[in-house]
């Protein structure tokens, strides 16, 4: 059997905690129609239950983000460029979710709801790239 060292612990937070800010969009998204006909508040009611897990698994995204590049040696300029492209997906999708939390009207929470979704789709994506690389 494989060891369970810190280097697992670190990255297991690290995927868990993506898989809670990507899929729990994902999956808003997804429910978001049947929301709607439910009516009321409903939609919101249900982004805000979502937000209590989305911060702060957020938190532990950046936090066990800025673990992996402390731990890791790898210094080439290919992989560097790709964390950099990945932190700026990363700014951008919690920003992004930020303000969309703050809009008021539905074109703002369309727009600033994909634009999270979509560059935090673009960290995962180059999260895998450096992964594997």
């Amino acid at each position: 059997m494989l060891g369970l060292d810190l280097d697992v612990v670190r990255l297991f937070l690290h995927v868990l905690a993506a898989s809670i800010w990507v899929g729990g969009q994902l999956t808003l998204a997804g429910l978001l129609p049947a929301l709607r006909r439910i009516g009321g508040q409903a939609p919101r009611a249900v982004a805000r239950q979502f937000n209590r897990i989305a911060w702060p698994a957020f938190a532990v995204l950046v936090l066990t983000g800025i673990w992996n590049i402390a731990d890791e040696g790898r210094q080439g300029g290919r992989y560097r460029t790709t964390l950099a492209v990945k932190l700026v997906a990363v700014a951008v999708s919690g920003i992004a979710a930020y303000v969309h939390s703050r809009a008021r009207t539905r074109r703002g929470l369309a727009i600033w709801g994909a634009a999270s979704g979509i560059s935090a789709l673009l960290a995962l994506l180059l999260g895998t790239m450096l992964a594997a690389g």
